[in-house]
C-alpha cells in the first residue's frame, strides 16, 4: 500500500495499540496528528476499503480485543489532540470541544482543573475522547451521554463531515448507533456541556460506593478534585487504571456488561443477588439489571482464575476484567470469556454479553 502523511512506524502491531496487548500486525497503520489530516486520511482509507481489506478505527485501544493473526486491512489510529473551552454563560454552562484522539483521562483532569463539573466521576477511564460516545462510557453514576451535545463525524458512505446531535446517536447502556455500526465512519471531535459552579463543587454524587469513599450522602456534592481523586483510587483498587506496574491493568476494563433480564427471571435468582430496576420491555414487562461480577463469582469463577496453559486470566482484583497475564493472545482472551459465559449460563440461565469490540474473534 502507498504511504501517506502520518503513517505509523513499520513493525508496529495492534498489540502495541491496545490496553490488553493483543492483536496481530495490520497491512498498514495510519496515524494522522491533526483534524484536517485525520479527515483526509479517513477519506483515503475508506475509498480504498474492500471486504478483504477493511478499515479498523483505533483510538486509545482500551475497548478492543483483537485476534493475534495478521489484519489484512488498514488501521486508522486516531491520535489528534486539543481542547477548547468557551466562556461560561449566565447559567455557568461551558461548551468543551475536544479532538477525538485526546486521551480521556487528560480531558477529565483538564476540566476538573478548570473547575468544570459533569464528568469528574468518569476519571481514570482509559481510551480516547472520540471513543467515549461510541461506547457511551459510564461509571460511578455518570455517563458521557448526559453531557454530550454533539459530535463531528466523517461519514464513510458519503465522504462528508457533519455534526451529529447527541440525540442522533441513540445512546444507551454501553452502546450507540456507532458501536452497532449503523453509521460507519470516524468521530473527529466531540462537544460536551459542563458546569462551572462558584463553590467549586461536583455534581450530585450518585453512586453509593463513591459517596462512602467521600464521606457524603447520596445526592450531596463534594469538591471536584476530591471526587476525581476518589474515583481514580476506587478504579485503581480494581485494576481499572492503566499502570505499567499493575499487571491487572493490562485489560480492556470490564469485559461483560451488566445483564438486563425480565424481572420474573430475576426473582428466580438467589435473594442476595444484586438486582436493580431497569424499566420495561417493549411488551410492558418489567426489567431488572443484574451484577455481572456477582454472577461470575457465584458461578465459581474466582479472581485470578485461568484456563490451563492460557496467558489470559481473570483479574486478581475484579472478576469483570480479563487480563493479559503472560503473553496472552486475543484467542486466549476470547476462550476464557466463552468459558465464563458458559458457567454463568449453566448456573443462572443468564447470558453475559461482551462490552469490548471484538475483531476477528467470537464470544
Amino acid at each position: 500500500m502507498t504511504a501517506m502523511p502520518g503513517t505509523a512506524p513499520e513493525g508496529q502491531t495492534l498489540a502495541d495499540l491496545t490496553t490488553t496487548g493483543v492483536g496481530g500486525a495490520p497491512s498498514r497503520i495510519v496515524a494522522p496528528e491533526t483534524r484536517d489530516e485525520l479527515i483526509a486520511a479517513a477519506r483515503d482509507v475508506f475509498a480504498e476499503e474492500t471486504d478483504e481489506a477493511p478499515v479498523l478505527i483505533v483510538g486509545g485501544g482500551s475497548n478492543l480485543v483483537i485476534a493475534n493473526v495478521p489484519y489484512a486491512g488498514t488501521v486508522l489510529h486516531v491520535v489528534t489532540r486539543g481542547i477548547e473551552m468557551t466562556a461560561a454563560d449566565d447559567a455557568g454552562r461551558v461548551r468543551v470541544l475536544v479532538e477525538a484522539g485526546h486521551p480521556w483521562v487528560e480531558l477529565v483532569n483538564a476540566t476538573v482543573d478548570a473547575g468544570l463539573s459533569g464528568i469528574e466521576a468518569l476519571a481514570g477511564i482509559p481510551g480516547s475522547s472520540g471513543a467515549a460516545p461510541v461506547q457511551n462510557i459510564g461509571a460511578y453514576g455518570q455517563e458521557v451521554g448526559e453531557r454530550l451535545t454533539r459530535i463531528e463525524f466523517f461519514d464513510a458512505e458519503t465522504g462528508e463531515v457533519e455534526w451529529l446531535a447527541a440525540s442522533d446517536l441513540d445512546l444507551g447502556y454501553r452502546t450507540s448507533v456507532l458501536k452497532r455500526r449503523e453509521r460507519i465512519g470516524v468521530v473527529t471531535r466531540i462537544e460536551l456541556e459542563l458546569e462551572r459552579r462558584a463553590d467549586g463543587m461536583s455534581g450530585p454524587v450518585a453512586y453509593s460506593q463513591l459517596a462512602n469513599r467521600l464521606g457524603v450522602e447520596l445526592g450531596e456534592r463534594a469538591p471536584l478534585a476530591e471526587v476525581r481523586d476518589a474515583v481514580v483510587a476506587l478504579r485503581a483498587s480494581k485494576g481499572m487504571v492503566i499502570d505499567e506496574n499493575d499487571p491487572d491493568s493490562r485489560s480492556s476494563g470490564s469485559f461483560f456488561t451488566n445483564p438486563v433480564v425480565l424481572s420474573g427471571h430475576a426473582k428466580e435468582l438467589p435473594e442476595n443477588a444484586p438486582k436493580f430496576p431497569a424499566g420495561t420491555a417493549d411488551d410492558g414487562r418489567a426489567l431488572t439489571k443484574l451484577s455481572a461480577a456477582w454472577l461470575i463469582e457465584h458461578a465459581g469463577i474466582h479472581r485470578g482464575f485461568a484456563l490451563p496453559g492460557s496467558g489470559a486470566a481473570v483479574s486478581s482484583k475484579h472478576t469483570l476484567a480479563i487480563v493479559n497475564r503472560d503473553g496472552a493472545t486475543g484467542e486466549e482472551v476470547a476462550e476464557l470469556a466463552r468459558f465464563i459465559q458458559a458457567r454463568v449460563a449453566s448456573e443462572f440461565g443468564v447470558e453475559l454479553r461482551p462490552e469490548p469490540i471484538l475483531v476477528g474473534l467470537e464470544v
